[in-house]
């Protein structure tokens, strides 16, 4: 068995990272827990999901760049993203930082494009992100990065309510948008052969 490249190393990491995050970020005050301990999870959980962020860069960057792209790295760089979306998102539903519904759309397009992409690896082709994907992960993160910094205190969501409502609004028409980009484009994946 040979050894595991540098990116897919990264990608171990990253999952490694979600779950520290979650378990950090549900660390709540108790009769054992006081509220500096709390918060100062809170603030790591926030650090790690950034960290978190970054690495989903720096491994597809490096895998290209060195062409270290394996299939390993091909089936679990996506599930690991996958992995820090759904956790996060759920995360700020049950925080009140969005409505559940917006995080339904969030994550039913994530699965529904990996399905898609599925299919087309199955069919021997690449479904490779192109710019309204990017630009959807790009609105993701920073709701997320936003979302977070109202979480630990930054400041609060209700003093930027509308402009909060309107990015949120926005990330979602682009999640949805993107995906149907997806369908439509390889539709000859899945349609039925006349």
């Amino acid at each position: 068995m040979g050894q595991i490249n540098l990116p897919n190393r990264i990608t171990i990491a990253r999952i490694v990272i979600i779950f520290i995050f979650l378990g950090l970020a549900n660390i709540q005050p108790s009769p054992k827990i006081s509220e500096s301990f709390a918060y100062l999870a809170h603030v790591s959980a926030y650090i790690l999901a950034i960290i978190a962020g970054l690495t989903d860069i720096v491994d597809g960057y490096i895998a290209r760049k060195y062409n270290l792209v394996s299939d390993f790295g091909a089936l679990m760089d996506p599930l690991a993203d996958k992995i820090f979306m759904v956790a996060t998102f759920i995360m700020m539903v049950e925080e009140k930082l969005m409505p559940a519904w917006i995080a339904v759309i969030v994550i039913a397009r994530e699965f529904l494009v990996t399905g898609l992409r599925l299919l087309a690896s199955s069919k021997g082709e690449v479904i490779s992100a192109d710019r309204w994907g990017k630009l959807k992960t790009f609105l993701q993160m920073m709701i997320l990065l936003v979302g977070g910094a109202s979480w630990i205190g930054l400041f609060k969501l209700a003093d930027i309510k509308i402009f909060w409502t309107l990015s949120l609004w926005a990330m979602a028409a682009i999640t949805v948008f993107s995906g149907m980009v997806y369908f439509l484009r390889h539709r000859s994946l899945y349609a039925d052969k006349v």
